[in-house]
């Protein structure tokens, strides 16, 4: 499988502006992806200016998606800002190649040291997605810190687990070693994807990356601005987790 992991410069609060970089980076692009992975709320940046820029499924952010998904013939994780009549979540949608929407993963721990769970509601379910036969766990930024998470989706054998996120640069440590955490304890791929450059609050350098389900870093892009792609062999999953049956342990999950 082929992915495309979108590490870019959010403008900040402007929709319009930020679909215009992605254009033209894609219009750079000669490569074909199976999946493209964009950072959390990709299109306006980490803002608690919730009520103003949350969307519907007519809102321009999901229509932007489903019809890139559609023209790229190709799986998109996008993060929206999302409404559902009185309530707004924080969201990782999953577009599929036709353009449709296959899953959407409403982030179950909003940053409260930012004030995000006054703005956004809680999440309540985990969410699994598949492209062809690939199990994907789906979480944002923050939820990494929360291992029970993850292991709930090693407990019903996801293959990958993505995390996107706007995670700033003086934590940075802390996003890499809790990626691997992540891909060790759970022995599967962890593809995090992180922005890069500055809001009104934080400073962001990357650091996306893909890990193995031993924790081996397959790539990861610190500060640059890029479309980074990664080719993935999943059946190393089923190797590793055969060959190291851990998962059969599990006693408390």
């Amino acid at each position: 499988m082929k992915l495309g992991l979108f590490q870019y410069s959010v403008v900040w609060e402007n929709i319009e502006d930020n679909i215009l970089k992605i254009e033209q980076f894609i219009a750079s692009s000669k490569s074909k992806f199976d999946l493209l992975v964009f950072p959390e709320m990709t299109l306006t940046g980490f803002t608690m200016n919730a009520e103003k820029y949350a969307e519907e499924i007519d809102g321009t952010g999901t229509k932007y998606f489903m019809n890139l998904s559609e023209k790229l013939k190709t799986n998109i994780f996008a993060g929206i800002i999302e409404r559902d009549k009185k309530e707004i979540y924080n969201s990782l949608v999953h577009f599929d190649s036709n353009g449709l929407i296959k899953a959407r993963y409403r982030k179950i721990h909003p940053y409260s040291n930012a004030k995000e769970d006054q703005f956004y509601t809680a999440g309540k379910e985990i969410v699994f997605t598949k492209i062809e036969h690939i199990k994907f766990g789906l979480t944002i930024c923050y939820d990494l810190r929360f291992p029970e998470l993850y292991r709930l989706y090693a407990r019903e054998r996801s293959d990958i687990v993505v995390n996107i996120a706007n995670w700033p640069v003086q934590r940075i440590e802390h996003w890499k070693a809790l990626l691997k955490a992540r891909s060790i304890e759970n022995q599967c791929f962890m593809i995090g994807v992180n922005r890069v450059g500055t809001d009104p609050f934080n400073s962001y350098n990357g650091c996306s990356a893909v890990l193995d389900p031993m924790g081996n870093e397959i790539v990861l892009v610190e500060d640059s601005e890029k479309l980074i792609e990664v080719e993935i062999d999943f059946e190393m999953v089923g190797e590793i987790r055969n060959k190291l049956p851990f998962l059969q342990d599990m006693k408390l999950i």
